[in-house]
């Protein structure tokens, strides 16, 4: 007897890992060697293909495809009608199985309704992806991107708000969480991280 709730119209292949909790509705469709954690929530017509890894308490909204190559950590919202690939020069006539590519998003991101998301790319740890951006880079931790080609309009914290940095600190004004923002040496780079 399984211990997750799964909707009648939904099919599950053999070989999947499901976790207790977690609930698939309608027009759902599970792929043989998938790994979804407990706790997952998956919307209307989502597709979870072999070798896709959701962590726990994911949150995945309607009609979402989550292709070979998608890895996603735990806390992660993917909104409805993302977008994801996994070959980066596709053509019908050339078989690319072989050439997949890994995208990893980070514990406690968000993606945003109709985002895409070239393959081939991290986001990080709770970065938020607009609504309809399109990544065609990596993401850093705590990054908030926008646009087509998505681009960094600022940072955000672990409950969703913008920072506002004043000397290199800022504080989530729902959490009372504090940030730092540093300067990586030789690269000119911004790094936030999260230090109380």
């Amino acid at each position: 007897m399984s211990n997750y709730f799964c909707h009648e119209t939904a099919v599950v292949d053999p070989d999947c890992e499901i976790g207790s909790d977690t609930k698939i509705w309608h027009f759902s469709h599970i792929m043989s060697g998938a790994k979804i954690a407990e706790n997952c929530n998956l919307g209307q017509n989502v597709v979870v293909s072999p070798g896709v890894t959701l962590g726990r308490n994911c949150k995945v909204q309607n009609n979402v495809s989550l292709y070979t190559g998608v890895i996603c950590d735990e806390d992660v919202f993917i909104g409805p009608s993302v977008v994801f690939t996994n070959v980066i020069n596709p053509r019908s006539a050339i078989n690319r199985r072989h050439d997949y590519q890994k995208t990893k998003v980070g514990r406690g991101a968000s993606i945003g309704a109709n985002a895409t998301i070239v393959c081939g790319h991290d986001i990080g740890e709770y970065a938020f992806i607009g609504a309809g951006a399109v990544v065609t880079k990596n993401v850093p931790p705590y990054a908030l991107v926008i646009g087509n080609p998505a681009r960094q309009s600022g940072w955000i914290s672990e409950y969703g708000h913008k920072l506002n940095f004043k000397n290199g600190v800022a504080i989530c004004p729902e959490s009372e969480q504090c940030y730092s923002l540093e300067i990586i040496k030789d690269t000119n780079q911004q790094l936030v991280k999260r230090i109380s």
